[in-house]
């Protein structure tokens, strides 16, 4: 989950129920199945994230669809292990984890969420300060 709320903490109380209803061992978001989506991008950083994940998906196999996610919920013995055998460092570690899971013959569940691109509100933030500044400043 991202530290600036670009994940919304509603989803955790659904991943939760999946997780106990299933008894799997990872719980991911998609933005790419259901009522998933993303909010605050451009046409081109979405396209380069589909992109991504479609190739991802034909070289790795990972049958989730949503393999750069990172809001999850792990098991936490599973976690343990899968920190265990991974080498990236950086973002692709994410993808690694979920790789790793699939052929160790972790059960993964999805469930749709929507991630907000919050920095794009921040900028717009930003800008209406700085122009209410502007306007009252000597």
């Amino acid at each position: 989950m991202d530290a600036d709320l670009s994940h919304h903490p509603k989803f955790i109380h659904e991943f939760i129920e999946r997780q106990k209803e299933t008894k799997c061992d990872i719980v991911t978001g998609t933005r790419y199945r259901g009522n998933g989506g993303v909010y605050g991008w451009t046409f081109m950083r979405k396209l380069t994230s589909r992109v991504a994940n479609h190739i991802a998906d034909l070289l790795l196999n990972p049958c989730v669809s949503d393999l750069t996610g990172s809001f999850r919920l792990y098991k936490k013995e599973i976690l343990k292990y899968l920190i265990g055998l991974s080498k990236a460092r950086g973002y692709v570690f994410q993808m690694e984890v979920i790789v790793r899971a699939r052929y160790s013959g972790c059960k993964i569940e999805e469930v749709p969420i929507t991630f907000v691109d919050l920095s794009l509100i921040h900028i717009c933030r930003c800008r209406r300060l700085l122009t209410c500044r502007s306007r009252w400043s000597p």
